[in-house]
């Protein structure tokens, strides 16, 4: 009897052990960064932001649910081969393969757009990539979350028009697109294009070879052509050598205004005092004030587990954008576990089905800290954008200050353009459009 106790407690110790031992879930979440490169600063500085949230979550949450976020970095650098490199790379690590896939680069994107659907890896290209991929019925593994350039044209054709008095006045001005030469830099040129005819006034487009420190000949246009406004569609160093240009040629910096990629501080602080007054879209902010990064400074660089390696970045326009990557993927993992279940590891097309149902209202955002951080958002089956809103801030000399609420696309001329885009584009590719009225 004595030794049949003691078999039945030594069972009972390796069982508590047993299980104080299991493995805990984990979510793979593979990075294809770039921090090295002519566009190193703003790869640093996002992808920075990402793993420092996803560190902040670990730290103050243990994780999702209990399941703790992990990654790996693979360095793109820009290229669009390295980043289908690293795609394949990445697809396959962790327990249940590759969460999510986020290159940060219109033209990676379009490299794997055709690989996403076939891997159900979601494909989450956030305020930039190709903007007919809001019809979630055609792309069902690709968002273009928050705000497409697209939207983001019709904002800087609002703002114009409201410094100019109404869209009215806009007829007869003449507006100069200064343009990355690549499919990014290509992207706004059909919805001005349209706006243009709408409204009036008189678009000129000048492309800038890659990497842009080469401006000459396109800022002697713009002197001779003496426009009424500039739009600054730029990357990298570009941005600096625009704002430099213009001062030397006279141009008001008070009359550009930049994409969300020519509007960060790596882009201002080179230019020196010839960024003052230049204004920049946004579908975030800059500060180091808001309750959630006040949490990743005290959850992860007060023990000494930042990503930057220089902390006065932390609070800048790319490091808050990473942020926002880092935030709404969580979100995104957080709602598909609610239908998948909590405290699993998920594949990436039941994540696909998270960030399919997002609905980051103004009190979700005051839970996480994100009050006014970026807009609200909310997207279904039909629409893989969910928001449409940007802020505009200025460069006064030394930091960014915002100078406009949140700005509303035109969704009606967007949405249009949108659906026959993805039309042509399913038609070519012999798709059959998801019907939205069947999915839960």
């Amino acid at each position: 009897m004595k030794l049949k106790k003691t078999v039945i407690l030594g069972a009972a110790i390796a069982g508590l052990l047993g299980s104080s031992m299991a493995i805990a879930a984990e979510q793979f979440i593979g990075l294809p960064s770039y921090r090295v490169g002519p566009y190193a600063a703003g790869g640093s500085g996002i992808y920075g932001g990402w793993i420092d949230y996803m560190q902040m979550v670990n730290e103050r949450d243990g994780g999702i649910n209990g399941v703790k976020l992990t990654w790996e970095e693979c360095e793109t650098e820009y290229n669009n081969a390295r980043g289908v490199e690293c795609y394949e790379r990445l697809k396959n690590k962790g327990e249940t393969g590759n969460s999510v896939f986020q290159p940060l680069s219109t033209g990676i994107t379009y490299s794997v757009l055709d690989k996403v659907a076939k891997d159900k890896i979601p494909l989450v290209t956030m305020g930039y990539g190709r903007t007919d991929a809001a019809d979630g019925r055609v792309f069902p593994y690709v968002f273009p979350l928050i705000t497409t350039y697209w939207s983001q044209a019709t904002t800087m054709v609002k703002y114009i028009a409201g410094k100019e008095g109404g869209t009215d006045k806009l007829k007869g001005k003449k507006i100069a697109l200064l343009y990355h030469d690549s499919a990014y830099g290509k992207e706004s040129h059909a919805v001005l294009e349209k706006m243009a005819e709408r409204y009036g006034y008189e678009l000129t487009k000048l492309a800038v070879a890659h990497p842009g420190n080469e401006q000459q000949s396109q800022w002697l246009q713009i002197r001779q052509l003496r426009p009424d406004w500039v739009i600054l569609w730029g990357w990298g160093v570009m941005n600096p050598t625009a704002l430099k240009s213009a001062a030397k040629t006279g141009f008001s910096r008070e009359k550009m205004v930049g994409v969300w990629w020519s509007g960060a501080e790596e882009d201002t602080v080179p230019a020196g005092s010839a960024a003052k007054g230049f204004t920049a879209a946004g579908y975030n902010v800059a500060g180091a004030d808001y309750p959630v990064i006040k949490d990743i400074e005290t959850n992860v660089y007060a023990k000494g587990k930042g990503n930057m390696e220089d902390k006065s970045r932390v609070g800048s326009v790319y490091y808050n954008r990473g942020v926002v990557h880092g935030l709404i993927t969580v979100e995104a993992i957080r709602k598909a576990q609610e239908k998948f279940g909590k405290g699993k590891a998920l594949t990436g097309e039941q994540v696909r089905w998270g960030f399919e149902n997002l609905d980051m209202d103004d009190k979700r955002l005051a839970e996480l800290g994100a009050t006014g951080f970026l807009p609200p958002l909310k997207t279904s089956c039909m629409d893989h954008e969910g928001s449409g809103k940007v802020k505009y801030q200025q460069w006064d000399g030394s930091k960014w200050n915002v100078v406009t609420d949140w700005i509303d696309a035109d969704r009606e001329l967007v949405r249009g353009m949108i659906e026959e885009s993805a039309a042509a584009y399913a038609k070519e590719k012999g798709i059959t459009p998801r019907d939205c009225s069947k999915e839960m």
